[in-house]
This record gives C-alpha cells, sequence and structure tokens, in this order.
C-alpha cells in the first residue's frame, strides 16, 4: 500500500509560526550546539534532541524518493531511524520571524500534551540554519485525502470507520479544551488536519495556530486565523476567540464526514447550495437522510442522523448555543433524544477577504428562523451536563 503524509505537520503555541532558517541545500558538517547553549534554558527534558547527521542518515540524505508532503510551512520526509522507529521529518521552510529560544520553549509545552487522538511530537534538530521537527508516522494520510480522493480509499471508509473518527477526533479536542490547563483552542479543526492511522484512529495535527486560554477570560481578542468554511461567525468577524470557534468547526468537520462532501469548494453554482445551507434546509423539511454520502452502502440510520443533529447544534450562529466538547462527546457516543426544537440557524462566512489586522469577512445567514423563540428562555449549555433525554438542561 501506498502509504502517504499530510503536508501539515506545524506545532507551535500563540500566533507565532514556527521558526525556521533556510532549505537542505549544501551541507555542513558540524555538530550543533548542546540545547542548553542554543536557547539559554536549562534543558529540554521531555523531548528528544536528535542530530542532523541521524535525521540524514534516516532518510537517506533526505532523497527525494522518501518525500511524503510539502506545505507552506516546510517539506516531510519519511524515514527509518537505527532502531527501526518509522517518523515523519519535517524540514521547516524560511519564512518565520520567530526567535529560537521561543520555538525551543514552544516545543517543550507541547510535548507535555499527549493523547492517543493527537498526533506525537518525537523530537527536534536545531543545526546551523536548519530547524527540523520529528513526529510519529501516521500511515493513512490526512482525512480530507481519504474521504475525498482516491475512491479507493474511500470505500475503506464504512460508517463504522467514520463514526470512530468523528468520535476520536472529538475526544481529543474534549482532551485539549477540558484536561488541560489551562486549555488549549486549537483554531484550526479541519479535514486536512486530522490525520488517520494504519487503523484510521484520527490524530489531531497542526498545532501552528493553537492559543493556551486561561480559564479566568471570557474570549482573547486576536487577529483572524484558520481556513475559510471552518471559521465560527463571531471570531472570522470581530476576532473573538473562545472554545466555541473550535467547536463550530467541528460541527463543520461532522458534516463533512457524513456527507462526503468538502465544506471548501472554491466555486458554488447558483443552483448548488453552500453545504451548511442545504444541511439545515434538509433537516427543517425533515429530509437530512439526503445529505447522507451516497457512497455509505448500509449504515443504521437513526445513529447516522443524530450525528447530523449534533453537528448543527455545534455550527449554530450563536456561540453561547453551541455544547462543549464534553457535550458534543456524550451526544455522539450514546443514543440521546435530542431536543431539536432548541436548534437555530447556523451562521457562515462565504467569500471571506482577510486583509491587515482585521478580517472583511460578511455573515451570510439567508435563513428564516422558524425557531428562535424556542431558544429565547433556555439556559445556556454550559451551565449543566446533557442529559440522556434532552440536550438542553430543563
Amino acid at each position: 500500500m501506498h502509504l502517504l503524509i499530510p503536508q501539515l505537520w506545524f506545532i507551535t503555541l500563540y500566533d507565532m509560526k514556527l521558526c525556521c532558517f533556510g532549505a537542505l541545500t549544501a551541507r555542513k558538517d558540524n555538530v550543533s550546539q548542546p540545547r542548553q547553549d542554543i536557547c539559554g534554558v536549562s534543558s529540554l527534558k521531555n523531548i528528544k534532541f536528535f542530530s542532523y547527521n541521524e535525521l540524514r542518515s534516516a532518510t537517506d540524505g533526505f532523497h527525494p524518493r522518501h518525500k511524503l508532503g510539502r506545505g507552506g510551512f516546510g517539506t516531510v520526509y519519511k524515514g527509518t531511524l537505527r532502531n527501526g522507529t518509522i517518523i515523519a521529518a519535517k524540514v521547516l521552510s524560511a519564512e518565520s520571524k520567530q526567535g529560537l529560544k521561543e520555538f525551543l520553549t514552544e516545543i517543550d509545552i507541547i510535548t507535555r500534551v499527549k493523547h492517543p487522538n493527537l498526533v506525537e511530537l518525537l523530537g527536534y534538530c536545531v543545526q546551523e540554519n536548519d530547524q527540523i521537527l520529528v513526529y510519529e508516522y501516521v500511515e493513512n494520510n490526512s482525512l480530507d485525502h481519504a474521504l475525498l480522493g482516491r475512491r479507493s480509499k474511500t470505500a475503506d471508509l464504512n460508517w463504522g470507520v467514520r463514526s470512530a473518527i468523528c468520535l476520536g477526533a472529538a475526544r481529543g479536542l474534549m482532551f485539549l479544551h477540558e484536561e488541560l490547563d489551562p486549555p488549549i483552542v486549537h483554531r484550526d479543526i479541519k479535514a486536512s488536519n486530522i490525520l488517520l492511522d494504519r487503523n484510521f484512529m484520527p490524530k489531531i495535527g497542526d498545532f501552528g495556530l493553537a492559543k493556551l486560554f486561561p480559564d479566568n477570560v471570557t474570549h482573547i481578542s486576536t487577529r483572524v486565523a484558520g481556513t475559510t468554511g471552518y471559521l465560527a461567525p463571531e471570531y472570522a468577524i470581530h476576532g473573538q476567540l473562545t472554545k466555541k470557534a473550535d467547536i463550530y468547526s467541528f460541527g463543520v468537520l461532522i458534516i463533512e464526514i457524513v456527507s462526503g462532501r468538502s465544506i471548501s469548494k472554491v466555486h458554488w453554482s447558483e443552483m448548488e447550495k453552500f453545504l451548511l445551507e442545504q444541511t439545515w434546509q434538509l433537516f427543517e423539511e425533515g429530509r437530512l437522510k439526503e445529505l447522507v454520502d451516497p457512497n455509505l452502502k448500509e449504515y443504521p440510520e437513526e445513529e447516522v442522523l443524530r450525528y447530523i443533529k449534533v453537528a448543527l447544534f455545534c455550527i449554530q450562529a450563536a456561540a453561547n448555543q453551541r455544547p462543549s466538547m464534553l457535550q458534543v462527546v456524550e451526544m455522539l457516543s450514546k443514543p440521546i433524544l435530542l431536543n431539536e426544537e432548541a436548534l437555530t440557524p447556523p451562521g457562515f462566512i462565504k467569500d471571506s477577504v482577510y486583509s491587515g489586522k482585521g478580517s472583511k469577512a460578511m455573515l451570510t445567514s439567508n435563513f428564516h428562523i422558524k425557531r428562535i423563540s424556542s431558544v429565547n428562555n433556555s439556559v445556556p449549555f454550559d451551565s449543566a451536563p446533557v442529559t440522556c433525554s434532552e440536550l438542553l438542561p430543563r
């Protein structure tokens, strides 16, 4: 089987990009400095330091035949260490202004974030003008490649696999939001950042836009970054970042997984509705089954429709109406009776244009809102856990 790795393998926290200086050209044989001398901090105890020669040997001199992918942040090569461990070594490109100390400090932070549904950073290399990140090797590429790429790969994505991907990604995101102190907001949840191992277990990757989110703040005002189609409206328009922005993106992801369609389609014909708009219309008309990917020949209808409705709760225009990831995991993993009357239409961004420090994105909503009155007196999601009889608390 031809094994690939997705293009985006990039980890930092806050708004800073990964530091990198130069591409792989003619090499120097000098040995890299000790970690203490490189960054001025005591040591990075939680991560392995690889020598350049070690990684060069593992990848046969970064030979083109081992090239797994290339993105805006660098080129990824498959390699095999002397102990037999297969790795993905990303040689970073030369466009960041972040300092080396910050680069190493942030690596130290992210290595403490470990979960079965998060891609693991194994180590790094800093030598001269080269910086390399070493990741675990994930065999089945990214979700967008499996879902929207070769049809032979799509055939492997039966409902059992798709539901496991939804639930695994939800658990990884719940870990970031609920089990870390301070929590981490990913900011770029999308199909290309969900990586699949040999058993199609999902792993969230690409923490390049992630932010630490202290519990004592309601939101962070920040520059807008992310992928059009996955951006929550309050974040895209006002730059107000909360955990609910990730939850919105995750809702979009569920709809993609169930429908087999991409939210990132560049051109939509006049006769073809935007994916989220179509989903809401089908819900209102009681025809949600029509959204299901035709490649899914057999599936439990009740469960699939519940997943779509969970997605609709996640993409509601009002952030405070969206559930927490803890609630999302519970709704996906149990046959919960959802309070559909509490659903309000989604908000979404189309034809977004970003320029300078702010966003010129416009909120698009052409829906006839029929259920707003049913939530005016409801309690926000965060006030109580989901029950098996209803989505919103009594």
